[in-house]
């Protein structure tokens, strides 16, 4: 493999790993007193059901998550350091891992219960929903920028 092309598969780690990492550390967002209400029988309202693989699960998969991002993150400041890795390449990588964070944020917003509306769903969509179109266009834009030259 060229030497140029081995941070290809930290790249696609960070990219895949960062929303994950996002939606595990911001956790559930139900609040306090839908919570309360789901105890004593109320049935929550949500805009996504959310999918849990249970507690442990949840955290198994979080922790790879977050130990596979930073990983693949000091191994991209590596190559940037040790030249094998192109800087310009972060005007790529920065959006994408950007857009994935949102992602995994709008994982938690969509998925939080409650009782009648969830607002923050609505701002999500109505302003997760361009930002994120905004940070792939500009990833895609450096990226064929870069290929082009």
């Amino acid at each position: 493999m060229p030497a140029a092309y081995r941070p290809a598969l930290p790249s696609l780690l960070l990219v895949l790993a960062a929303p994950v990492a996002v939606w595990w550390l911001v956790g559930d967002l139900t609040n306090d007193e839908a919570r309360r209400l789901a105890d004593e029988g109320v049935v929550l309202d949500y805009v996504v059901r959310p999918v849990s693989l249970g507690p442990v699960g949840d955290r198994f998969v979080g922790v790879v998550a977050c130990g596979v991002a930073v990983a693949a993150l000091a191994v991209l400041v590596r190559a940037t350091a040790v030249r094998r890795l192109d800087p310009r390449w972060w005007a790529v990588l920065a959006p994408l891992v950007a857009a994935g964070a949102l992602v995994g944020f709008a994982g938690r917003v969509l998925t939080a219960g409650g009782i009648g509306a969830n607002v923050g769903a609505g701002l999500v969509a109505l302003i997760g929903g361009p930002v994120l179109v905004v940070l792939l266009a500009v990833a895609a834009v450096a990226g064929w920028r870069l290929r082009t030259r």
